[in-house]
């Protein structure tokens, strides 16, 4: 049924987090996270043990603020670990749930839970519940796929969620187009950086942001030399000290000690040479990519978009800036939109926009 206005429950759940907010067609009525304490979380013995703690957390916040659940038109949850799926708004199907209980190939994030509780709640209304762009969306070309080993595939996983988000943006409102209409390269710039093709509302190519090929980012080590990685792997012998190192305990992180690049650029202005040296490899990676995913667009790029929350940083992207400006024009889109990234989509379905898929 056609409404005037629509309502859209978003519900985010993170590590150490539950983002929920309340959207009347674009417009925020509230946002808020809900912080969970390593004490609170700790007598649950993994992610999916801590539903009913993160629902009753998100009642209690809604019940807080007097909001009538009975006027949401839908609930949309982040999107965790599944199977590799094309870009786009998923209903909550029985599916979808059974694979966000498991994890997909033993994959567990928090962001699991965010569909699960969408489906849930929704069921309990009898509203639409949907997921969008999870970490898990696969739309690689057959060539972006091939490496030197026919054991190993380059895979999909990066931060779907916003860079879809930022490109439709960047396509509707500066360049007057629809994103399936353009070619753009997307950049994410957070604690893992992903770098995207984008071909006509595809992401044709990008690089692995968690498992390990692209430039080095805070904490991830990115691509290395696989001669020093080999020794070094037979040297430890223990795959989840060399997962530690390679995630969460690589790049930034294994340099200066530190995730926080407002701490580096700190370093850097009060003279810290090592700093600057590390902060700018960093940039310098990124602009490797930049210009790696050009050669796949074949030069035809109609703009760079930079998102994320180190797109804050106006050295790190200056530095970016001017080894790749040449490309295309730039746009700068800093911060993560998540949250407003899942109530867009929902909206989307909501007006007949776009198709839901089923899982």
């Amino acid at each position: 049924m056609k409404m005037d206005k629509y309502r859209v429950l978003v519900i985010n759940p993170g590590s150490t987090s539950t983002k929920i907010a309340v959207f009347e067609d674009e417009e925020p009525l509230f946002k808020e996270s809900l912080q969970h304490s390593v004490e609170e979380l700790a007598p649950y013995g993994g992610v999916i043990a801590q539903y009913d703690f993160r629902k009753e957390a998100i009642l209690k916040a809604l019940k807080a603020r007097n909001f009538d659940l009975k006027t949401l038109s839908a609930i949309a949850g982040r999107g965790g670990v599944v199977k590799p799926i094309e870009s786009g708004v998923y209903h909550v199907n029985d599916a979808l749930v059974a694979d966000l209980k498991t994890g997909y190939n033993g994959g567990m994030h928090a962001s699991n839970l965010g569909g699960l509780l969408a489906r849930d709640l929704g069921d309990e209304l009898g509203i639409p519940s949907f997921i969008a762009d999870p970490v898990s969306v696969d739309e690689m070309e057959p060539l972006a796929r091939i490496t030197g080993l026919p054991e190993i595939t380059r895979t999909s996983v990066f931060h779907a969620l916003n860079q879809k988000a930022m490109a439709r943006k960047v396509a509707t409102e500066q360049l007057g187009k629809k994103y399936e209409e353009i070619n753009l390269i997307v950049v994410h710039l957070g604690g893992g950086v992903s770098v995207g093709a984008h071909k006509r509302g595809r992401a044709i190519d990008v690089n692995n942001a968690t498992d390990g090929d692209g430039p080095f980012s805070p904490e991830r080590c990115g691509t290395l030399p696989l001669g020093p990685y080999r020794r070094m792997v037979f040297k430890i012998n223990d795959e989840k000290q060399i997962y530690k190192k390679l995630v969460g305990g690589g790049g930034l992180v294994a340099h200066l000690g530190t995730n926080d690049a407002r701490e580096v650029e700190r370093r850097i202005n009060a003279g810290d040479e090592k700093a600057h040296l590390y902060y700018e490899a960093m940039a310098y990676q990124i602009a490797k990519e930049i210009a790696g995913m050009a050669s796949v667009l074949k030069g035809d790029v109609d703009g760079i978009v930079i998102t994320g929350g180190m797109a804050r940083s106006k050295i790190l992207v200056n530095w970016i800036r001017e080894r790749v400006d040449w490309i295309a024009e730039f746009f700068l889109m800093p911060g993560e939109f998540e949250v407003e990234a899942l109530a867009w989509g929902a909206l989307r379905v909501l007006r007949g926009e776009e198709q839901s898929k089923e899982y």
